[in-house]
């Protein structure tokens, strides 16, 4: 059984001496957000949409080089916020625009912390990251998840924005963008009119795949803005001066190769990223972690190349699996869905035994049944290709 942090020794249960002191009745009923987390190392992993290869190389040896005595100093982050700025283009944004996060997990739980109540509604899609259930019913919300349009997955807009003008506001709005585990990909323009539509509505937009598609919102709000002879801001909402309730969660743990080190980022207004702030420790993002990001950010190139060698690798997978004839469904972001024609579950192990690890989707509504891949680079997809096409005998 693989086991997280907060569940090193299994379930706890009441001993017949006593109990423990019962916590508030949402996480009473609340079931855990679990994923195997253990025994990884020395696989092909393809299961968790992480980078495969790890950073570049300016990231190792900037961990290498911080002293021993910085060990022991609460962490540090003058000038992150301004080089997460540079990456984004500068326009329209500024330190203000970013908030700090011990990875987007961390940067999620803030987020229903701060706006969310018993009783409000959490309006999301269905089926999308799992996490986002558990962080809704720990503060009490009702959830209203829309599915996924079949065959193709495609974004239900017409449902989610008769959603959001029915009954009472919903407090959240969140959409992962390109969607994970379906990859299904919404325009920016449909993003911010949703967000315009409902101006009393949270809108949370999960970006940690917009590299491998290029659907962020990001760059729309930037061309957005009214011409200036600079058009860097130093306060004020800025970019998102029309959308003030808009939020934006980015990583480098997909592209970058961080996320062993938990760091992530939220961007919105000024305003808004402050009160989501209100709710975090003084120091939850790590030094290691923040020397990482700056590495990381001060070498795009290194990003870019990953991102463009996972491009061509998985145009080089889905050739083979349309000749093979294998049923799959492959859209935006780093990974893709394909159906066995064996038990999904056998064919799972048998991987696992070939050294390759991907994440079944058994339990998910829509697409019960798949397997979901990651993609890595053309040699890592050979090596699962020619793995999978023996266990399926194909020829």
């Amino acid at each position: 059984m693989a086991l997280d942090r907060f569940h090193a020794q299994g379930p706890v249960t009441a001993s017949a001496g006593g109990s423990a002191p019962r916590a508030r009745p949402e996480v009473e009923a609340l079931v855990a957000y679990s994923a195997p987390l253990e025994g990884r190392r020395g696989l092909l992993r393809l299961d968790f949409n992480e980078n495969t290869v790890g950073p570049s190389p300016l990231v190792v040896e900037a961990i290498r080089a911080i002293p021993a005595d910085h060990y022991a100093i609460y962490p540090e982050y003058d000038g992150l916020r301004e080089a997460v700025v540079a990456s984004l283009g500068g326009t329209g944004l500024s330190p203000g625009h970013i908030g700090l996060f011990n990875g987007v997990d961390d940067a999620l739980h803030a987020i229903f912390h701060a706006f969310a109540a018993p009783g409000d509604r959490l309006l999301t899609t269905s089926p999308t990251f799992g996490y986002y259930t558990p962080c809704a019913r720990m503060q009490g919300m009702t959830i209203e998840a829309i599915p996924y349009r079949s065959p193709d997955f495609a974004f239900p807009f017409n449902e989610i924005r008769a959603a959001l003008d029915a009954g009472p506001p919903a407090r959240i709005l969140l959409v992962c963008n390109p969607n994970n585990p379906t990859g299904t990909r919404l325009a920016p323009e449909r993003i911010l009119e949703l967000a315009a539509a409902a101006p009393t509505t949270l809108v949370v937009v999960d970006e940690l795949y917009e590299a491998f598609s290029g659907d962020s919102v990001l760059p729309l709000l930037q061309q957005r803005l009214p011409q200036t002879p600079s058009t860097a801001v130093t306060s004020g909402d800025g970019a998102f001066a029309a959308v003030p309730n808009l939020l934006v969660l980015r990583s480098l743990a997909k592209t970058a190769g961080l996320a062993g080190l938990r760091i992530g980022f939220a961007i919105g207004a000024p305003a808004l990223v402050e009160r989501v702030g209100r709710v975090c420790g003084p120091y939850d993002v790590n030094s290691f972690a923040v020397t990482a990001a700056h590495a990381a950010l001060a070498d795009q190139a290194y990003v870019d190349g990953y991102v463009a060698e996972v491009r061509r690798a998985r145009d080089w997978l889905l050739e083979r699996l349309r000749a093979a004839g294998v049923r799959h469904h492959a859209d935006g972001g780093n990974y893709l869905l394909l159906w066995p024609q064996g038990p999904t579950a056998e064919v799972e192990a048998r991987l696992r035994q070939a050294g390759i690890l991907v994440r079944s989707m058994a339990g998910k509504p829509l697409i019960d049944g798949a397997l979901r891949v990651s993609i890595g680079t053309t040699p890592q997809m050979e090596c699962f290709w020619q793995a999978y096409r023996a266990i399926e005998q194909l020829s």
